[in-house]
């Protein structure tokens, strides 16, 4: 059976998160059934795997699945088919690669990568509404960026993560925190990109949501190195919601969707976008 990667694009906000639930609108089921209408092992209950699993409420433009199909495609052609099965759902398959049968899309990839869009503004979002975190006061984009730097590297995450995370260790080494702040009307827009091999559930919106405290004064940044030091979720600054939170790209040895998958480290999900809400 060939293995093909998909690299997804999708507004999480009609879905109760990218993973399959019964009785709940999920991206993976979107995509299963557009695949279903045009593979018999889908048909029969055949499921795609995906490198995250976001949240109900979060965005993607580069997230990557793979699925194994009953017969040959050219990839173009699977690309154009699936789409025209997903339609009226907020869901593209923005490019589709033929990979190894040992090629797998969580367990292949190296890097993930997010973008957080988080409005500082009074006048209400409209056009990026249900797209960016809005709060009303303004933040020091100086303060966060020195909160920030206390959480790159390799640390003991507890702090920052779900309690009802499942992963074995709660140890993760994030690569990068950069924080630009860019004019809007009337306003400013922080852009937070996170890059990191794996992330904890929730660890993203946690660091975002106390790293918004340090911003609007409430923390100094020293605190955000005394709350991933004691290792303890109740010492984390709130959890923000998910509707300013995109997965932007995922990294691989070899980039499937180029041609011919050069060597080196390639980005499956391209650079960040500033209309993705992350």
């Amino acid at each position: 059976m060939p293995r093909y990667a998909l690299k997804i694009e999708y507004d999480g906000r009609p879905f109760a998160g990218w993973q399959a639930q019964a009785g709940l609108p999920s991206v993976q089921g979107a995509v299963e059934r557009a695949l279903a209408a045009l593979d018999p092992g889908f048909a029969a209950g055949a499921r795609i795997a995906a490198a995250g699993r976001t949240d109900a409420g979060v965005h993607a433009t580069g997230q990557v699945a793979h699925a194994d199909m009953a017969r040959d495609w050219a990839p173009d052609r699977l690309r154009d088919a699936v789409n025209a099965h997903l339609r009226p759902d907020p869901v593209a398959v923005l490019a589709i690669a033929r990979v190894p049968d040992d090629w797998h899309a969580r367990f292949s990839a190296v890097e993930r990568r997010y973008l957080f869009r988080l409005l500082s503004r009074r006048a209400p979002a409209v056009l990026d509404a249900g797209r960016v975190w809005q709060v009303r006061h303004a933040l020091d984009l100086d303060a966060m960026r020195e909160g920030a730097a206390h959480l790159v590297g390799r640390h003991d995450f507890t702090t920052f993560r779900s309690t009802m995370c499942q992963s074995k260790t709660p140890v993760k080494t994030l690569d990068e925190i950069a924080i630009d702040a860019v004019p809007v009307p009337h306003g400013t827009e922080f852009r937070l990109a996170l890059r990191a091999r794996s992330f904890l559930h929730n660890q993203v919106r946690s660091i975002v949501g106390t790293l918004e405290r340090v911003g609007a004064g409430a923390w100094p940044p020293a605190r955000v190195a005394e709350a991933l030091a004691a290792r303890d979720r109740a010492a984390c600054g709130p959890v923000c919601p998910p509707q300013g939170l995109c997965l932007t790209g995922v990294g691989y040895p070899a980039d499937p969707f180029s041609a011919g998958g050069a060597s080196g480290l390639h980005d499956g999900g391209g650079r960040p976008s500033p209309r993705c809400g992350r």
